[in-house]
């Protein structure tokens, strides 16, 4: 174990040294090379195609500029795995030689992508991955988050439940770090209010075979359940839960995730299910509508919170970009402006933390037809805490 690690460390270092002079080379052809380091096959695919619509969706409201510079894309498909992120960013960074990355959604990919990021002083703007470490004990002045963190929603999901009267609650996720981090800001809240988590169970990712788990629910017989999944898995795990006769008695619960783009998968079995995160259908807000509107008309689909991250994204971009009007080399004025950008988003306006994360409203979302309907305000203006962010 000791010696995997310094080898990564060793990699890592000889990949900081190849890639500096790249990180540091502006654009000389007029154009913005924005790198997408996604998942487009796999368990994440539809979260990777929905935060690029959302992303390209704002570009082509600006034009197809960026404060004079065109937009050029490079996509890397980083199929989720962390064992091949350190190779993927520096293809985008000393191949392509991109101004910005925008990735990721795996918290495990996004962590070994932002290492490379803080080491080449390469522009990141995280669309969606929560893991706390990106803007805590990891953050840095080119390291920026539209998203949420872990901590963010399930810590509001906490309190909810507690609202609700759950006393004794199990837990299920994926075994890394998204997962992990969700329960664990989960049970912080729930169990400071009182309440009592009486078993946590994990499977390795992206392992759907849920059966034993949900026969072990059903022998504890708690008063919910808590659970993240996300994409296909949970769309499956959703059903499975209902089939195994569990929906009626034991309530279940997640962040957004369980339920933002998987509805037309898991059918009539999610209806009804309360979740808690940053983006709900039937905002009453003009953004929203305007968005939603040109979006399913670009692209004959209903945006998720993952296409309102990648719009967001690139929102913020073009703040800093328009801010130095298109001169890459003023990072310092860059990066301001990104820090203290109000960003004009569809699931409500927004400014960042500190630690360069979203300081917003969570809201309680209920599934109702094949929408996620607000029902209620899980958190007004959450921050996250941002553990070990030294910025």
């Amino acid at each position: 174990m000791k010696r995997q690690k310094t080898t990564h460390w060793a990699s890592l270092a000889v990949l900081t040294a190849m890639l500096l002079p790249a990180a540091t080379q502006a654009a000389e052809d007029g154009k913005l090379r924005v790198g997408f380091m996604l998942p487009y096959s796999g368990t994440y695919a539809s979260l990777g195609h929905a935060i690029t619509n959302g992303f390209k969706q704002h570009v082509d409201e600006l034009g197809g500029k960026i404060a004079g510079r065109t937009v050029e894309y490079v996509t890397v498909d980083d199929e989720s795995d962390p064992a091949k992120a350190t190779e993927n960013a520096g293809k985008l960074i000393k191949r392509d030689k991109v101004d910005v990355i925008v990735g990721t959604v795996h918290s495990g990919v996004a962590l070994a992508l932002t290492r490379v990021a803080r080491e080449t002083n390469t522009l990141l703007i995280n669309p969606n991955a929560g893991a706390d470490e990106i803007t805590g004990a990891l953050c840095a002045p080119n390291i920026f988050r539209v998203s949420f963190s872990a901590w963010q929603p399930s810590y509001a999901m906490g309190n909810v439940m507690l609202e609700r009267k759950h006393k004794n609650v199990v837990t299920l996720t994926w075994k890394y770090s998204f997962g992990e981090q969700s329960v664990a800001a989960f049970k912080e809240a729930f169990e400071k209010g009182g309440g009592k988590v009486v078993k946590e169970m994990t499977l390795p990712f992206p392992n759907t075979e849920f059966q034993p788990y949900l026969t072990e629910i059903a022998a504890l017989k708690p008063d919910a359940v808590f659970v993240f999944f996300a994409g296909a898995g949970a769309a499956k795990f959703v059903k499975d839960y209902a089939a195994a006769g569990l929906k009626a008695s034991i309530p279940l619960y997640g962040p957004g995730f369980l339920t933002d783009g998987t509805l037309e998968a898991m059918g009539d079995a999610g209806a009804g299910l309360l979740t808690t995160l940053h983006y709900a259908d039937g905002l009453d807000n003009a953004k929203d509508k305007a968005f939603r509107t040109r979006y399913a008309i670009t692209y004959k689909l209903q945006p998720d919170v993952y296409a309102v991250q990648g719009y967001d994204a690139a929102q913020l971009l073009a703040t800093g970009v328009s801010a130095v009007k298109g001169d890459l080399g003023k990072r310092a004025e860059l990066v301001k402006a990104m820090e203290t950008a109000k960003v004009d988003s569809p699931r409500g306006a927004f400014q960042l933390s500190r630690a360069h994360n979203p300081i917003q409203d969570i809201y309680l979302r209920k599934v109702e037809g094949r929408e996620n309907k607000v029902v209620g305000m899980a958190a007004k203006a959450l921050a996250d805490p941002a553990r070990g962010c030294k910025m």
